[in-house]
């Protein structure tokens, strides 16, 4: 199969030590780093001043922002900033999702050494959410907070933790004591920008980002200069096509992850990109404005959840025209957040060669907030989904083996973070003696003999358990393998068995797509009963049983949940994760009822 992209082979070495740990380590050297974001700003502003940097949906057309455009406005909105006194320990929380102002303060106040603290909208705009607004109110103490519309934010405003707390909206409506941003974007004349500039470093803080919380409370990661600069030459030393030529994405990954606003933003800005806003999303109802703004601007590179690839995977087939102009230009399918179902993988490489007769680069990697993100990539083609590939340059993996070769994880390198925001506790934790950051992941070598083969993420060490016959269950990789044999019906789930001697699945379903089926559901306390659908999972978990030869990996019994995770109590995150223990934890009866056989909600394989 010719692929069309550029890419880098594998080369690591590899370290057995004497204590029975495994380093890993890039036999290429780390590329030339920026000091500062603004650097690449200035870069491009000078270089191509009126390529597009920033855009979003303006009418029937794009709202753009050159390269050029972008630096005069972030430095108006810095000297604003700088004017108002703030500074290294005055916080800005950006409460709104991806639009050009939320990308043009946050640039501003990184240019001027004054960190910005985006969190999920969901925590703004979803009363029972505001926990988790406050959550993170307490924890950084912003003098400043942005939201795109003071109207639509209102009830979150009136949170007491905003008392002394500027707002600034892009939309402030008639609110009084709500600053538009266009003031900001006025500047101030008496403020010297370029001394502030100056005295940015790389160990300036240039954002505080909250973990997700999936698997403990929230917690803030201060973003230093030198991590993202320092990933992005990474990520082009892995990916060396970056060089090539400018990428240009249509994304909506969110900006208070990393994945979107410092993976995906930083590469458009470190590589002279343009960033087209798709304020469209994988769901039901959004998805359609995705393909809206596809037929407007296709990127040469393509990222987005599993999910998300399906649903556009179903709609390139559909649209000959779309699927032209999709991959015409295309370098890299990357996927996160989980593997990408081998279906949807093989689709994309048929249309590929389809249009063109070459594939892109279809890829992914391994990284979390701490490590800004990536830490570990899959720089050469492979044909399976869920490899994570080796480490980037100027990073050590160490990993911690078991009896079966499953590994645990810990990094260290210059992308990774030195301490959690205001948590010494947490933070003394989360490094090993050695300073290695403990990740709490999992991974296994495709072939133990050969690291440059690369690796496979294998769960969180956390999420694994025991029967109560001492058997270990490794609860992701489980789960994914479900995920596919009950697809397209689950729409997620949750592996239990800890401390009982089956392991069973608790299913949250795809409402949709029972719908569709003409399921005739009916709610039982907060299980789902329908007799056809039932008999369906019986009939998949009964085949997939007799495959397999190991309690390890059996599942014997399985209930429909009628209730969706609840992302105000917890059970998912703001990234659209669950959190596993959560789910069980609130879900007690339910888990109860899964292992009573007399229970007519129970299916039995």
């Amino acid at each position: 199969m010719k692929h069309t992209t550029r890419f880098r082979r594998h080369s690591v070495t590899r370290e057995d030590r004497a204590d029975g740990s495994i380093l890993l380590s890039s036999n290429y050297s780390l590329g030339r780093v920026e000091q500062r974001t603004g650097d690449w700003l200035h870069r491009w502003a000078d270089e191509v001043p009126d390529r597009t940097f920033l855009a979003e949906r303006y009418g029937a057309g794009w709202r753009r922002v050159s390269y050029v455009s972008a630096l005069e406005r972030v430095r108006a909105i810095g000297a604003s900033l700088l004017a108002r006194g703030m500074g290294p320990d005055t916080p800005i929380l950006i409460m709104s999702g991806n639009g050009v102002d939320h990308g043009l303060l946050s640039l501003a106040a990184q240019y001027v050494g004054v960190p910005t603290a985006p969190v999920a909208e969901q925590y703004s705009l979803i009363h029972g959410a505001h926990g988790r607004l406050r959550g993170a109110i307490e924890l950084l103490r912003p003098k400043m907070a942005y939201v795109v519309d003071a109207d639509l934010y209102a009830e979150a405003l009136l949170l007491d933790g905003f008392a002394g707390v500027e707002i600034v909206a892009s939309l402030p409506g008639h609110r009084i004591g709500v600053t538009p941003f266009e003031t900001l974007l006025q500047g101030d004349a008496s403020v010297d920008v370029d001394a502030a500039f100056a005295q940015v470093t790389p160990d300036t803080v240039g954002k505080i980002l909250m973990t997700s919380g999936s698997t403990s409370n929230p917690k803030g990661v201060p973003t230093t200069h030198r991590m993202m600069c320092v990933n992005q030459t990474q990520l082009a030393d892995s990916l060396p096509f970056l060089r090539d030529r400018p990428p240009a994405i249509v994304d909506w990954l969110p900006w208070n992850h990393v994945f979107g606003g410092s993976h995906n933003f930083n590469m458009m800005l470190a590589n002279g990109g343009s960033l087209y806003i798709d304020d469209g999303k994988p769901v039901e109802g959004l998805f359609e404005r995705t393909l809206e703004n596809l037929s407007l601007v296709t990127g040469t590179l393509a990222f987005n959840v599993p999910l998300g690839f399906g649903m556009l995977l179903g709609a390139l087939r559909k649209d000959a025209g779309l699927r032209q102009r999709f991959f015409e230009d295309l370098d890299l399918v990357f996927y996160a957040g989980a593997s990408l179902p081998q279906d949807v993988w093989t689709g994309f490489e048929e249309m590929a060669e389809e249009v063109k007769g070459e594939v892109p680069l279809i890829t992914s990697s391994w990284g979390l907030t701490e490590t800004a993100p990536s830490t570990m990539m899959q720089m050469e083609p492979t044909d399976r989904s869920g490899i994570v590939g080796v480490p980037v340059t100027g990073v050590t993996v160490k990993l911690l083996p078991d009896a079966d070769m499953r590994c645990e994880v810990r990094v260290k390198g210059p992308n990774i973070m030195t301490g959690y925001y205001r948590d010494p506790d947490r933070t003394a934790e989360a490094f090993d003696e050695e300073g290695y950051f403990i990740t709490g992941d999992a991974m296994v070598f495709l072939d133990p003999a050969n690291p440059n083969a690369g690796m496979r993420f294998d769960g969180r060490i956390s999420d694994d358990f025991k029967l109560l016959t001492g058997t270990w269950v490794r609860a992701a990789q489980l789960r994914l393998d479900l995920l596919a044999h009950l697809a397209p019906l689950a729409a997620d789930l949750v592996i239990t068995g800890a401390d009982r001697d089956q392991i069973g699945v608790m299913v949250f379903p795809d409402r949709a797509e029972l719908q569709r089926e003409g399921f005739e559901l009916h709610e039982d306390g907060g299980a789902l009963t329908c007799t056809l659908l039932q008999s369906e999972l019986h009939r998949r978990l009964a085949a997939r049983a007799r495959e397999i030869s190991g309690s390890s990996t059996r599942v014997s019994r399985a209930i429909v949940l009628s209730e969706p995770p609840s992302m105000p109590e917890g059970e998912m995150t703001a990234k659209g994760n669950l959190n596993f223990r959560k789910v069980l934890t609130r879900r007690k009866d339910l888990l109860d009822r899964l292992y009573d056989d007399e229970d007519p909600a129970v299916v039995l394989a």
